[in-house]
């Protein structure tokens, strides 16, 4: 079994109940594959003799649709529509029927077609089966947003790069919806992020629905009861009351402070702590030469209000980072809502 396939994929070997674990807690993933098979097909009799001997009737239903994803790298099967078609032909063989084909969209809600994912590098074809569904991203609290909303694994992943130890303080001055703060009190009560969710190996004919429920049980007694300070803030109102529904529907309302202020209105604890933020970048919201204030003024208030505090935030300029009078380490490069991003990290001295 694996997460992911290919660049930016982590393979793990396990059973089935380690692949209903890893949807239930991984917090930085967006899907967990299962691969069903590996084998070498340079001619289509190839491809759809061996893809009729996995065990598609352990996973898939028939009449219900499918998406294919196909991708063929320096191989002799090239055609990608047609690595599909013989693919979904051979699904058909086991089901007793050809199944329909779907599409998938990834933010749309409801039921979605059943994904298979098939990827020819040099002559060697791997097919794997999502087992997630919905975007992983999806917990199912954050129905309220606000103006550019950052998906809860790249949240996630902010918080664990940033090596908050779960114990200080954690500041977000930019909170929207308050995505950063409601993940960061997930981490720390220990709830599984994907406790409040359906998966798509749910409905699998082979599911066993007794250890899902007992691994649902085991997450929910781990739950930790106490919480750091965790402060957020916004001086847009409406994008506080979103936070605010967000983290009832998450469960952790009464473990963050929220409140509807100015950047220079912030008041964190006297110690150390950590500063975890998505503040505005300029693609979206407001103009070049109001973010360079915004940033020098950042940086102006976490000197005074924080020295000595972590830092860690995302931004898609080195020019407005410098703005801020701040040292900053850059890490990876990642996409949120299109605009290619970088972590910062740095420490307010």
């Amino acid at each position: 079994m694996d997460e992911g396939e290919g660049a930016g994929g982590v393979e793990f070997r396990g059973s089935f109940a380690d692949l209903y674990r890893a949807n239930l807690h991984l917090r930085t993933a967006s899907r967990v594959w299962l691969q069903l098979g590996s084998f070498f097909a340079d001619t289509f009799s190839d491809l759809g003799r061996r893809a009729k001997r996995l065990a598609w009737e352990d996973y898939l239903k028939p009449g219900l649709p499918v998406a294919l994803r196909v991708s063929c790298v320096r191989s002799k099967l090239f055609h990608s529509g047609a690595v599909a078609e013989r693919t979904r032909e051979s699904i058909g063989a086991r089901l007793g029927q050809i199944p329909p084909v779907g599409k998938i969209q990834e933010d749309a809600e409801g039921d979605s077609p059943r994904l298979v994912l098939v990827r020819l590098l040099e002559n060697r074809c791997t097919i794997s089966m999502d087992s997630s569904g919905a975007l992983l991203h999806r917990r199912g609290y954050r129905l309220a947003t606000a103006k550019a909303p950052l998906r809860e694994t790249l949240a996630a992943g902010m918080l664990m790069a940033s090596g908050w130890d779960q114990r200080s303080p954690l500041l977000d001055p930019f909170c929207g919806a308050g995505t950063i703060p409601i993940e960061a009190a997930l981490m720390a009560r220990k709830i599984a992020p994907g406790l409040q969710r359906h998966f798509a190996f749910m409905d699998w004919p082979n599911f066993d629905g007794g250890v899902w429920e007992s691994q649902r049980s085991e997450a929910r007694e781990g739950r930790a009861e106490s919480l750091p300070q965790i402060l957020a803030s916004d001086r847009d109102a409406g994008a506080i009351q979103a936070a605010r529904a967000n983290a009832e529907r998450a469960g952790v309302a009464d473990g963050i402070d929220f409140s509807c202020r100015a950047l220079s209105r912030i008041d964190p604890p006297r110690g150390s702590g950590w500063v975890v933020t998505n503040p505005p970048y300029g693609v979206r919201l407001g103009a070049r030469e109001e973010l360079f204030k915004l940033y020098t003024r950042f940086g102006r208030v976490l000197r005074m209000q924080c020295p000595g505090w972590q830092v860690t935030l995302l931004g898609n300029s080195i020019q407005l980072l410098s703005a801020t009078g701040l040292k900053f380490d850059l890490g990876i490069s990642t996409r949120n809502g299109g605009v290619k991003v970088r972590l910062a990290r740095g420490k307010v001295k």
